[in-house]
């Protein structure tokens, strides 16, 4: 990630070598020679590093670090001491340093040690941001828009009672999530939940699967077997894709919903089950029943209680906070150090339009911790697509609107980075990687008549 990094240096030659080594690693750099400059600039400048030698002509470096770590939200600073001076060093670090080098300098060794203090930095924006946001949170779901608030305030609700509920939503959106947290919000959470997709299953098996069947039953029905409304019994049966259910099978389900009991095939008899059914479709069923291939019937005992979950392009300030969920949860599987979104790949992931929503999220990120090779995720760790959808969505827009300075686009990109953070001005500079001295002074210009 890009730091604004001051370095404090009387050598010039060292202070030419740092200056391009950091540059190089794309820092924005400024060098000077003496603490009282570096005091001087700090007033108008944001930097998120300083590193400085100790001995400067004039003020030294510890008389600089003092100075500066009275200051609120002063910048990270670095150290600079002669070789084998660890008393100068242990005690930089216990008047506020972050770090220290060693003369002769290791240019690997800066170069980890401004990205350590970058991660560092960044993991206490992502904190300091989570608690200045409302996090709402359903069994594994989270989210914090007041729209999914409400939503999981629904759930727990209708997860109390016995009914039938029907989950729609794109997919993706997460409606087994949303089936499994039902169940355990519910007096059912000790029993089994039975998951199965009415799609992958084939139409002439698909009766036996669910309701099961008796020896002789058929060919190759050498044995009694219970299907999954009994292996459901005493919990919650999740027929996910319920609108690619044959219509035979569906006349059964609705009885099912009536009488409790099933009669698997080839028997006399009805077994009694207790189970809750959580229906899910990401098909318009009304479309389906004016089509002949799905029951009206059906539809509207399940649509009693029914929940729909928004599609993620309609709540982009999840789109963050599940992203760093998914690389925290990647990061520790995989063992990785701490892991961050580079703030040109949080405005990729802001820009796409996730026609797959969560679940392509989900993959994206865990492609993304994969493959990256450096700890922060940047852009060209995600799929081609990502960028080539961007690309073109915005060649649309410029060619739809009228053209704008300069000037005018840079303002409206904070405002929608500004809206993005609910107006959270540190995290806004954070991911437009200036200082925040720097955002406040753009947001007076744009104010000035």
């Amino acid at each position: 990630m890009t730091d604004q990094i001051l370095i404090v240096e009387d050598d010039a030659a060292i202070l030419e070598l740092l200056v391009e080594e950091l540059e190089e690693a794309g820092h924005t750099v400024t060098g000077v020679d003496s603490a009282e400059q570096a005091l001087t600039l700090s007033e108008t400048t944001a930097f998120d590093v300083i590193i400085s030698d100790i001995r400067l002509p004039g003020m030294d470096g510890m008389t600089l670090l003092d100075t500066l770590a009275q200051q609120p939200d002063h910048p990270a600073m670095i150290i600079i001491t002669a070789f084998g001076s660890i008393e100068q060093a242990v005690d930089a670090l216990q008047r506020g340093a972050d770090d220290f080098l060693t003369k002769p300098l290791d240019l690997d060794q800066v170069r980890a040690s401004v990205a350590r203090l970058g991660r560092r930095r960044a993991l206490k924006t992502r904190q300091q941001a989570s608690e200045t946001r409302d996090i709402f949170q359903l069994d594994d779901m989270t989210s914090c828009t007041p729209a999914m608030s409400t939503l999981f305030d629904q759930a727990r609700r209708l997860a109390t009672q016995q009914a039938a509920v029907l989950i729609q939503g794109e997919s993706g959106t997460g409606k087994e999530l949303m089936a499994r947290a039902l169940h355990r919000e519910s007096a059912r959470r000790a029993g089994p939940f039975v998951a199965v997709n009415c799609a992958s299953i084939a139409p002439d098996v698909m009766e036996s699967e669910c309701f099961g069947h008796v020896r002789g039953a058929f060919t190759g029905a050498v044995a009694h077997r219970r299907g999954l409304f009994q292996q459901a019994h005493g919990g919650t049966l999740f027929l996910d894709e319920i609108g690619d259910m044959p219509l035979a099978l569906q006349a059964k389900l609705l009885r099912v919903l009536q009488t409790h009991c099933v009669r698997p095939v080839g028997s006399e008899e009805e077994q009694q089950v207790d189970i809750r059914i959580v229906a899910a479709t990401n098909r318009p069923l009304l479309e389906l029943i004016e089509a002949g291939l799905f029951r009206e019937d059906l539809f509207y005992r399940l649509e009693t209680f029914s929940l729909t979950l928004p599609p993620l392009r309609e709540r982009p300030d999840d789109i963050a906070l599940l992203a760093e969920h998914f690389i925290e949860r990647y990061r520790r599987e995989q063992r990785r150090d701490i892991m961050i979104l580079s703030p040109s790949a949080l405005s990729l992931l802001w820009a796409y339009p996730f026609p797959g929503n969560v679940r392509e999220l989900d993959n994206a990120i865990l492609r993304a911790v994969t493959l990256a090779r450096t700890d922060a995720l940047e852009p060209d760790d995600f799929p081609e697509r990502f960028r080539q959808t961007v690309t073109a969505r915005e060649s649309h827009d410029t060619q739809a609107q009228a053209w704008l300075s300069l000037e005018q686009m840079e303002q409206r990109y904070i405002r929608r980075v500004l809206d993005a953070v609910d107006g959270n001005k540190r995290r806004a500079a954070e991911i437009l990687g200036i200082g925040r001295k720097t955002l406040y002074r753009r947001l007076e210009e744009r104010e000035s008549p």
